[in-house]
């Protein structure tokens, strides 16, 4: 019963870890989830990038967060190789930074972060208060855990079960390398199971060799799972992601050499043994940024192994491609699905067309712009499908109901080709006007514009999961959204005109631009929005003319 129970309590604490890490990091993307992109291609350099990598790692912990950004945007050409991969061994110090802080006593601050934090998510209309409570929550999960952890092994350290399995992997460590890398794998965060381990060591239930080679072991895991998880990208989005795996697996392996064949440890070790894991932690991943000189000359050797396998002149580019079935569905089922894929295969088209919109602002580049103009076509082909899809069903085979449903992806297609016009018959324009007249915006509406661009960005996702999931209270959350982006454009508009009656000459110049291009931006969020009006209708969420005031969205 003693091994039942200390296995129950184990997975306990550790799925109340894993919680708490994820906790923090839906709220810091939640809260500033569109500003990663501007965040992370403003650095051209290495040594910039890493840092930016390692700052990213400390906020999202989780390295293989980043590594995940970066091979996004590394397959949309907005991050070079060299950047990202320098970005990437900057995310790993920072997840080893990280571990430092977390390890040190703080179990004095649990009982004032679940205050703060919890009356922060539950109280505040706020979305930025409300996130905020949710990280503060999640720190204060991450260290309840860690206490559950340490209570765990009190019972068993005793005992005959885990001295064995601890002294057979301090004389394995091979398989205590294999044990860790797994659990990195299994748990999908190297955090988690590099705490744990300090929890361990510290308590004396492992000794001190077996915790350095599982920890040298979950750090190859966690090179491995940015791996798994961008499988299906371009190899452009996967060239980062393997190069950091090289790096970093064969730098695990030599260094679980040297540190069991060789006295590494006298070198690292402190008074405290927990202390030392860390320590071990640290020094692997800092040694790491010797390779910073050397992330371009891995590009050639990437491109190799992962070659571009499409030719753009003579293959039709995979959004651009249709999901509509060519024969009458069977089932309505079946031509809902079909034609919420194709909604959604639209969303996408919109979200790469408003994405680069604030950099041709900054920088009008004819050629890109030129090129978003042209995705125009694919919405317009897109739309038409989805009507002539629509026509084709035979109405006796459709209820009321899903009648109703299908008429209202439509009118959502119309919404997203209206969105796609606004970015191509305002926006663009504006940003050739701006260029044309050497026009620039002051600082300060430079960074409202940015602010709402970016806040765009963030519900055009937010729409995009209401979509897929019909979920009532992402829907409520869009069109709460909406009301921001209304509040925002306006409050836009009177800081501008307090600039002006303030004799700032830049405002004057850009006066007209600014107050077009923010109520562009209102006007797009406003038609990505209409997706949630159906569902809140089916849900009893909308009155007449206004929302209902409360609902409880803790969830």
């Amino acid at each position: 019963m003693t091994i039942l129970s200390f296995i129950i309590h184990l997975a306990g604490a550790t799925m109340l870890l894993l919680y708490g890490v994820r906790l923090v990091r839906t709220g810091i993307e939640r809260a500033f989830g569109a500003s990663f992109q501007r965040i992370m291609t403003r650095n051209s350099n290495v040594t910039g990038a890493s840092v930016t990598g390692l700052v990213l790692a400390i906020i999202l912990q989780s390295s293989a967060a980043v590594g995940l950004l970066v091979a996004g945007f590394a397959g949309t050409a907005a991050l070079g190789f060299g950047q990202g991969l320098a970005m990437t061994l900057g995310a790993d110090l920072g997840s080893a930074l990280l571990i430092q802080v977390l390890s040190f006593p703080l179990d004095w601050l649990v009982p004032l972060l679940l205050a703060v934090g919890g009356a922060s998510f539950i109280h505040s209309s706020s979305r930025n208060v409300k996130q905020a409570g949710r990280i503060i929550l999640g720190i204060a999960f991450i260290l309840i855990a860690l206490r559950f952890l340490r209570e765990t092994m009190d019972p068993i350290r005793d005992s005959n079960f885990l001295p064995a399995i601890a002294g057979y992997l301090a004389q394995d460590y091979v398989t205590a390398f294999i044990v860790g890398a797994t659990l990195a794998l299994v748990m999908h965060s190297s955090l988690a199971v590099v705490l744990m381990c300090v929890t361990l060591v510290s308590l004396n239930a492992v000794p001190v060799e077996a915790g350095v080679s599982l920890v040298l072991g979950a750090n190859l895991g966690s090179s491995v799972i940015p791996v798994w998880l961008s499988r299906g990208m371009s190899p452009r989005s996967r060239r980062v992601p393997l190069a950091n795996l090289v790096i970093r697996g064969s730098w695990a392996i030599l260094a679980l050499i040297l540190v069991n064949n060789l006295p590494v440890m006298a070198v690292l070790s402190s008074g405290q043994a927990g202390q030392t894991v860390v320590n071990v932690h640290i020094a692997f991943n800092l040694a790491q940024l010797a390779f910073l000189p050397f992330c371009r000359f891995l590009e050639a050797p990437m491109l190799r192994l992962l070659p571009e396998k499409l030719d753009p002149e003579n293959v039709t580019p995979v959004l651009h491609r249709s999901v509509l079935d060519d024969e009458t569905p069977v089932s309505p089922s079946l031509a809902l699905a079909s034609l919420k894929r194709e909604a959604l295969r639209m969303t996408q088209i919109v979200e790469g067309m408003m994405l680069p919109v604030m950099d041709i602002y900054g920088t009008y580049d004819g050629d890109r712009a030129d090129y978003i103009a042209n995705e125009d076509d694919a919405l317009n082909s897109a739309l038409d499908s989805i009507r002539h899809y629509v026509a084709a069903i035979p109405s006796d085979t459709l209820r009321k109901k899903e009648n109703k449903q299908a008429r209202e992806l439509t009118e959502y297609a119309i919404a997203l080709k209206s969105a796609g016009d606004i970015i191509v018959k305002t926006m663009l324009p504006l940003a050739k006007e701006k260029k044309k007249d050497r026009i620039n915006f002051s600082v300060a509406g430079q960074a409202e514009l940015v602010s709402m661009h970016e806040r765009v960005l963030a519900n055009l996702k937010l729409a995009s999961n209401v979509l897929v999931s019909d979920d009532l209270a992402s829907a409520r959350l869009l069109l709460e959204e909406k009301a921001e982006m209304t509040q925002m454009e306006r409050s836009s508009r009177k800081k501008h005109l307090r600039r002006l009656s303030e004799g700032t000459a830049k405002s004057f110049e850009s006066s007209d631009i600014h107050l077009e291009t923010t109520r562009a931006l209102k006007e797009f969020n406003s038609h990505i929005s209409a997706v949630a009006y159906p569902i809140l209708y089916r849900g009893g969420q909308l009155l007449e003319t206004r929302l209902i005031e409360k609902m409880d969205l803790d969830k």
